[in-house]
């Protein structure tokens, strides 16, 4: 029987890492650069950025991931939680690889004293959305981008 592991994203982790970060790319139909994922990888190790990481491990694989950053929220008058990245293997969703994630940043939130974590993910994201509505509120907000030309 396998064993999963869930703990903090290492420096040691990289290969791996990048192997489930160019997938969930794919999943978004997003191009990763290699500058951009230098830069990515760069905040999710350095213990002084806001951005960090956690994985889960099934036998020393890394199987699923999830980034995510303390923000301010100003009508609050503090911080809260943002989840930026959440991945699970196809072959390894429905089963306790995302609970593992979730638990693990729940222990974040309380230890960092966020009241909520807020996320988003695309519209047509039947599955993740089948499982958001299972353990969180979905709000009625909704989210713009405006592109600004360099």
């Amino acid at each position: 029987m396998s064993k999963l592991s869930v703990m903090k994203l290492k420096s040691s982790h990289f290969e791996g890492w990048l192997s489930l970060y160019k997938l969930y790319a794919e999943f978004y139909n997003t191009s990763l650069s290699n500058s951009g994922t230098k830069t990515t990888w760069e905040w999710l190790i350095d213990t002084n950025h806001p951005c960090t990481g956690i994985v889960v491990l099934e036998d020393n694989l890394l199987v699923g991931l999830a980034h995510f950053r303390e923000m301010p929220s100003p009508l609050r008058g503090t911080n809260i939680g943002f989840l930026d990245d959440l991945f699970v293997l196809p072959e390894k969703r429905g089963g306790k690889v995302v609970t593992l994630l979730i638990e693990e940043l729940k222990k974040e939130a309380i230890e960092k004293n966020w009241g909520i974590i807020r996320w988003i993910t695309q519209d047509n994201n039947y599955r993740a959305r089948n499982l958001y509505d299972k353990i969180s509120q979905k709000t009625d907000w909704n989210t713009y981008e405006m592109k600004i030309q360099n």
